[in-house]
């Protein structure tokens, strides 16, 4: 079962980052877990995107697919802020998590290179298999900008 759920994830994974206008890594708290997360960013709108991480550990994996509903520049274009909020989900040795995930950034755009720099706080709110609350999210987003770094 935690193969179906591995090959399942990392299918997801591909075939989203493959269509994402940023595609990077995460380093850091993710669903519970400390470690390095595939980060992509999908726009859809404006000033609101998707933010979608697939993070793969010793023993298992975890997914968060958040709305970052307010997303807006803070002093300039080159620096943005943003909260958004979705579900999360963890699968590793034989405990299978659901939940809801919020979340808290700043990022910096670099105008010569294509490049996205990031910093958030992802709180967790753990549902499904154990009622929790994960306040150890701290993570950092390293992530490759497609399309000239268009927020839109």
């Amino acid at each position: 079962m935690r193969r179906l759920f591995f090959v399942l994830a990392l299918v997801a994974g591909v075939a989203l980052s493959s269509q994402a206008q940023e595609v990077g890594v995460r380093f850091g708290g993710m669903s519970g877990h400390g470690g390095v997360a595939v980060d992509g960013v999908f726009g859809v709108g404006q000033f609101s995107r998707i933010h979608a991480d697939v993070g793969f550990f010793n023993d298992g994996f975890a997914a968060e697919a958040l709305w970052d509903f307010l997303y807006r520049p803070l002093g300039g274009e080159a620096f943005n802020w943003y909260v958004g909020a979705g579900p999360s989900m963890a699968v590793w040795s034989s405990t299978f998590l659901l939940g809801a995930s919020g979340e808290a950034g700043l990022e910096y755009r670099f105008g010569t290179v294509p490049l996205a720099i990031g910093v958030d706080w992802r709180p967790t709110f753990w549902i499904v298999e154990d009622t929790d609350f994960d306040f150890n999210g701290f993570g950092l987003n390293v992530r490759w900008v497609f399309g000239g770094g268009s927020k839109e």
